[in-house]
């Protein structure tokens, strides 16, 4: 039989396809009878191995005389060329009335074996086929279908390619695009399909859309099928900077697919061009219009010696300069008796289709496969390759869907380019992971092979052929293992339920799991199971009623099959069954699954009612499931959940539209009634979708180990979230979705939101945040329920409980730490705080819910940044730009901001100085008593340089009261508690406090009294000059110049600087001192002159202060009760006769101290230091002979330098 035969026909293995071989030899019997014909074969190899649709079928189809019956077809007209059934040629004629009349016997016969039949087959087997046969079988050997043509020219799949039907293959009923008809095999659409629209714009530039422009605007022309051979002009237009050309188009076929094409193009791409599409389908669209000519063989056949002697050379002629030699050679070869050609009976003919033992697959360009991935590969992921990769994988899967035996060939050959990617080994020398991108790509790949090998209809020695590469692959060292470096403990694919949890097995002692073990173990599985082959081939496999009673392993209660394997496993079946094109099939295993899994969720939820008593009081759980569903490499919910929803797809008209853009539009779905021999009918595929999408993301599991594993299960969860969001819930779902969150919460140990789950449990807070938003309008306390037991993290809380000793997966931690190495943590956490804000949005206004909500992210939110958003996100809902505050959600929002201030009081973030402000300005939103109230526990939630410099004056800033109206007595209020604030700040923390005390107490005389006192206090102990200067300035600035005088006093006593300090920061506040303390008279001169000359042993400062002094007289601040003389300050009494002093001292150990490492080039700045000594000393009555003195001492000391003192004499004598 053909392939694609349903239900039990479907595990029926095919017959063993011949070995490759070349263009078939060709010759007649004599017309006097004589000996049969004889068709010598030649063995060369052909490229590729044979794929599913490779080879010839079981018994051979009938031909005209035989029995009708074995001539099996699908009745009905094939198109307006059938009309020309019983004529010759290309046909023509008929009209539209042939469409209402039944297919002719030769016309059904032909088709059979047009597509199963080599044509050497046919002749083999009957010594002599009536001419009209041949036609006919010539005829219907191209092939049938547009949607072959556009997967061999586009990357991009027809939408209607790229899915399951609709309905109609729900309720058993045929879709060509659902099930695709087997290679070579007529499809059950009736007639040619229709010619497409045009497409979007974007898809201008692929190879199909131009083919068909170029067929619609006569581009092609001389077009003549001579056997199994097409062939044709097609003229491209001229273009602005291209000339018009034509371009020659040659293609042949056999058994309804294109085996070899050429175009004068120079096309040098994995797809057919553009060319080669018009031409096709012309053939396809316009049958009647083609010159058809039987093999030239034949026409060979029937000619005489004159009449062949003519045709050759007219032939020639024709093409002289290219054949001649050629022609000559084959001459001679021919003449020659021992020549080899001589030996063989017959002659090639190209025309005359392929012979038995070639192998029958469409045209691929496998050189230009691995140019074309080993060129997206070598980008990196850069460029668009990636997606060039996957539309590659997306290419693969619709060979598969079609049956096509080029699907696994092109799957080989992508992965022997991966293979050998040099960045692999590179990877794994450096011991770096491999990059993410091209980690979903190894990820794809693993997947697609498991789907090659679980193909139902793979002859065995495919199946081996695959197993030895799969297994040569993942023996090579550089082969990516199957979750990062981390090794995998996930059970093996076929035998998952037997398999003990080891707790003594280390990680590094586990079994190396490459991307191709999957597919490894795949190979070991089968498709003869008689329970399997029942569910598959028919929606009505029920057990009798009388068979129901007590358990069984086939059926459940309701006499419903079931079917028993592990999960992933079972999965991957329905995605093999899908992949290969048989929807139907994947659905009927679908729902045994599905069955199955509501038959293990009742017997969990029993067992839980036994163990709940136990479990609650110790609070904690073991992980039962031994792999999640969600990010497994097989992706079992994510195939389920495809199946289903595939089949309530509703399409749009244009089956073969292709777009750059991709498909844009959310997929319009609708109800599909199961279709089952025991079903209440309520019940759909779309409804089932819904129901396993919940139960598959609601299964309590663990957290797998590694960075990569993590994030897939993140990424895995969010692509079935982003599907559910396609579906819009009516009130068949809205039931669905209530009844499984029902089951989730009360699903104990089993159920990721039951009451009780492991520490290391994967957390539900974005599938709960779905949940939530979808149960919200229909059942607000259900909802709340589910999101609110959703927001725990047990992972982060400090202490495990008491019965958390150990999982089957994390038995070894890497890193000694009381957390586990969740690398996707911080993703996890921002996911709970979405949760947290969605439940805050949609609880605005109800007091008891937010209060609930509240205690839930106090309790389980250990971020203090996540809660600050959340309080922020509080505070922007309660305070809409066009209405009124909601009080209530605005309380909340300052308590998570005081929880936030309590949390970062005593850690260091960045972001400190944002979140206090941004709390002043919350309570400013709350209210009076609200300010009040952070005023007055300052201490458990700001340091005392916050609550000063930030809150308290934000408090009392103008802004403030007229945002509040304040009346007096609140403003009084609120400054007597910010100066409280700002007194017992100043007492705590003076150095960094004092100065904005006295600035908030400025108003009040007591307040401010104390803020100076306790200022002074501090002075002599903890606080510094720096510090001290700034407030005896502030003093200065209020009006208080004695009181700054002994400000700056008590800073002098702090201060050192050395004689090389002549540029440190504090020389302004030194010379201010001063400044003030001359301006104030000579007793405050007096009094802070020894202090100058104990702090400073700078010669320069010394000397500048000592200018200022003389230049004007003392006491010139004019204070109230004092007198001034006004006369200048001499500098031989006292108190300036001191700081003289110490200056010329000063500048003799500068000099000294200056000469110790001088080099030359600092001679020049050292002599006009000198220079500014001498104005000193020359200050004082015997100042001249005192530098005389120092002068000769430098020459007498340093009389080793004699350039600079020859320099120090030129100066100075």
């Amino acid at each position: 039989m053909a392939e694609g035969g349903e239900g039990e026909e479907l595990l029926r293995p095919p017959l063993p396809a011949g070995a490759p071989g070349p263009k078939r030899l060709c010759s007649r019997a004599c017309p006097s009878g004589g000996t049969g014909a004889v068709h010598p074969r030649s063995g060369a190899a052909g490229a590729g191995s044979a794929g599913p649709g490779a080879g010839a079928s079981g018994a051979p189809p009938a031909l005209p005389g035989c029995c009708p019956a074995a001539a099996a077809g699908p009745a009905g007209a094939v198109g307006p060329a059938a009309a020309a059934a019983g004529q010759g040629g290309g046909g023509g004629g008929g009209g539209t009335g042939s469409l209402l009349q039944p297919e002719s016997l030769l016309d059904a016969a032909a088709k059979r074996v047009a597509g199963s039949w080599a044509f050497e087959r046919v002749e083999g087997r009957f010594q002599r086929i009536p001419e009209p046969v041949q036609r006919r079988i010539v005829y219907w050997s191209f092939p049938r279908s547009e949607r072959q043509i556009c997967m061999y020219s586009s990357f991009q799949p027809g939408r209607a390619a790229t899915a399951a039907s609709p309905a109609s293959a729900a309720a058993g009923g045929p879709s060509a695009a659902a099930a695709p008809a087997p290679a070579g095999e007529e499809s059950p659409a009736a007639g040619p399909p229709p010619p497409a629209a045009p497409a979007a714009p974007q898809g201008e530039g692929l190879p199909f859309r131009r083919g068909i422009r170029l067929l619609e605007t006569g581009a092609v022309d001389n077009v003549l099928q001579v056997g199994f051979h097409l062939s044709g002009t097609v003229t491209e237009p001229a273009t602005a900077t291209e000339p018009e050309m034509t371009y020659k188009v040659a293609i042949s076929f056999d058994r309804c697919k294109i085996t070899s094409v050429t175009c004068g193009c120079g096309n040098k791409d994995i797809f057919y061009c553009a060319h080669v599409v018009a031409l096709s389908l012309y053939r396809i669209r316009k049958p009647d219009q083609v010159k058809l000519r039987l093999p030239i063989s034949e026409t060979l056949f029937q000619m005489n010696r004159d009449q062949l002697q003519k045709f050759v050379q007219y032939l020639i002629t024709a093409h002289h300069t290219e054949v001649l030699p050629t022609a000559q050679k084959l001459a001679d070869e021919i003449l020659s008796s021992n020549s080899e050609i001589n030996q063989v009976h017959g002659a090639p003919d190209p025309t005359a289709g392929a012979s038995i033992d070639d192998e029958n697959c469409w045209h691929l360009d496998e050189e230009q496969v691995r140019e074309q991935v080993k060129l997206f590969l070598s980008q990196g992921g850069y460029y668009g390759s990636g997606k060039q990769l996957n539309s590659m994988f997306a290419k693969v899967r619709e060979m598969l869907r079609m049956r096509d035996s080029n699907g696994a060939r092109m799957l080989t050959l992508i992965t022997e380019q991966f293979m050998a990617d040099p960045r692999l080994s590179l990877w794994r020398q450096q011991g770096t992971g491999i990059t993410e991108k091209c980690r979903q790509l190894w990820d794809e790949l693993g997947a697609l092979w498991v789907c090659v090998v679980l193909n139902p209809h793979c002859k065995l020695e495919e199946k081996s052929c695959w197993l030895r590469q799969l297994r040569k692959w993942g023996e090579m060292d550089v082969c990516p293992l199957e979750d990062g470096n981390y090794g995998n403990e996930l059970p093996n694919i076929t035998n998952a339920l037997t398999q003990s949890s080891g707790h003594s097995q280390d990680s590094l002692a586990r079994p190396r799991r490459t991307v191709f073990t999957r597919a490894i173990e795949g190979c070991d599985l089968h498709w003869q199971d008689s329970h399997l082959q029942r569910i598959i081939s028919s929606d009505f496999y029920v057990s009798p009623s009388y068979q129901r009673e007590g358990e069984s392993l086939l059926f459940n209660s309701q006499g419903q099959p079931l079917w028993l394997e592990h999960v992933p496993t079972a999965c991957a079946r329905v995605d093999a069954l899908r992949s290969h094109g048989y929807p139907r099939e994947a659905l009927r295993l679908t729902v045994a699954i599905i069955n199955t899994l509501r038959l293990q969720q009742q017997r969990q939820l029993e067992i839980y009612k036994h163990q709940k008593k136990e479990l609650l009081q110790r609070g904690a759980t073991t992980i039962t499931n031994l792999e999640g569903w969600v990010g497994h490499p097989l992706n079992p919910i994510g195939c389920l959940f495809l199946t289903l929803t595939e089949a309530c797809r509703l399409e749009e008209e244009n089956c073969l539209e292709i777009s750059d853009a991709g498909d844009s539009k959310p997929p319009v779905y609708q109800h599909v009634p199961v279709v089952t021999g025991s079903q209440d009918g309520d019940e759909s595929y779309l409804s089932l979708a819904l129901e396993v999408a919940l139960m598959g993301m609601g299964q309590q599991r663990v957290m797998p180990e590694g960075l990569y594993a993590q994030d897939k299960v993140c990424r895995n969860e969010e692509q079935i979230i982003a599907r559910l969001q396609d579906l819009e819930l009516d009130p068949v779902l809205v039931q669905t979705l209530r009844k499984q969150c029902i089951l989730l919460l009360e699903g104990g140990p089993f159920s990721g939101l039951g009451e009780v789950i492991h520490r290391e449990s994967v957390p539900m807070h974005t599938f709960a945040k779905y949940l939530f938003s979808s149960l919200l309008p229909h059942d607000a306390d259900l909802a709340y329920k589910l999101a609110l037991r959703a927001m725990r993290l047990p992972v982060l809380e400090t202490t495990a409980p008491s019965g958390d000793v150990t999982h089957p997966h994390h038995l070894v931690s890497v890193v000694p730490s009381r957390y586990p190495r969740w690398f996707t943590l911080g993703h996890l956490e921002s996911q709970q705080c979405e949760l947290a804000s969605t439940m805050l949005t949609a609880a605005k206004g109800d007091m008891l819910r937010l209060r609930t909500v509240l205690e839930a992210i106090q309790k389980n939110i250990h971020s203090s940044s996540l809660i600050f958003k959340l309080a922020q996100d509080a505070f922007k809902i309660a305070t809409p730009a066009d209405s009124n505050s909601d009080t209530t959600l605005l309380n909340v929002a300052l308590e998570l901001g005081l929880q936030v201030m309590r949390m970062t009081l005593s850690t260091l973030n960045w972001r400190r100085r944002e979140m206090v402000r941004w709390l002043v300005t919350c309570a400013t939103e709350v209210g009076v008593r609200a300010l009040v109230s952070i005023l007055q526990s300052w201490y458990s939630l700001f340091t005392p340089t916050e609550a000063t410099s930030i809150v308290a004056a934000t408090v009392m800033s103008h802004n403030t009261i007229l945002r509040l109206s304040l009346d007096y007595p609140q403003r009084e209020e609120l400054a007597s508690c910010a100066r409280t604030l700002a007194l017992q700040c100043a007492m705590k923390d003076p150095q960094n406090c004092a100065l904005s005390a006295l600035t908030l107490c400025e108003k009040d005389h007591i307040a401010f009294e104390t803020a100076y006192q306790i200022v002074i206090d501090a002075a002599s102990t903890g606080m510094t000059y720096t510090q001290l200067f700034t407030i005896a300035r502030y003093m200065e600035h209020r009006g208080y110049p004695l009181r700054a005088f002994k400000l700056a006093s008590l800073a002098m006593t702090h201060l050192n600087l050395a004689y090389n300090q002549d540029t440190h920061p504090a020389i302004n506040d030194v010379l201010w001192a001063c400044a003030l303390s001359h301006s104030l008279g000579k007793n405050e001169l007096a009094a802070i002159i020894p202090l100058v000359v104990k702090s400073v042993h700078c010669a320069t400062v010394l000397s500048d202060i000592l200018r200022r002094c003389t230049m004007t007289a003392p006491g010139l601040a004019g204070i109230p009760g004092r007198r001034n003389s006004g006369k200048l300050m001499s500098t031989d009494k006292a108190p300036l006769r001191q700081l003289l002093d110490a200056t010329i001292s000063a500048y003799i150990n500068t000099t000294h101290s200056r000469l110790t490492h001088i080099s030359p080039r600092h001679y020049g700045e050292f002599i006009e230091f000198l220079s500014k000594a001498r104005e000193t000393f020359l200050l004082a009555q015997d100042g001249h002979i005192q530098f005389a003195q120092f002068i000769d001492n430098l020459k007498q000391i340093y009389k080793g330098k004699k350039k600079l003192m020859l320099l120090v004499r030129e100066r100075f004598g």
